[in-house]
């Protein structure tokens, strides 16, 4: 479900509270806003912080978007299909 129009986009308070050009971020939810732009943010994903600097095309977006959580593959490629060869079915007489 997305956020009612006319409560309008959540930003954590302390995201306000904050004058620096440099931020530590670890509410993933909040929103990107047109203020932000321009600015450096180091979002927490879980494990350690994710380097990010803000651009008109994020606004809108949430912070987490942009701060994966998961780890990458350990072989570096997705899983493939088994490579088992499948015996042709023999005819019934």
């Amino acid at each position: 479900m997305t956020r009612s129009v006319w409560k309008g986009p959540f930003v954590d308070a302390c995201l306000f509270k904050q004058k620096k050009i440099k931020w530590k971020i670890w509410s993933r939810r909040s929103c990107i806003l047109p203020q932000f732009v321009g600015c450096y943010a180091q979002i927490y994903n879980g494990k350690g912080s994710v380097g990010l600097k803000i651009t008109e095309e994020m606004v809108g977006h949430k912070f987490g978007e942009f701060a994966s959580t998961r780890k990458p593959s350990s072989s570096g490629k997705r899983a493939s299909p088994s490579k088992t060869k499948v015996k042709p079915k023999e005819k019934v007489r």
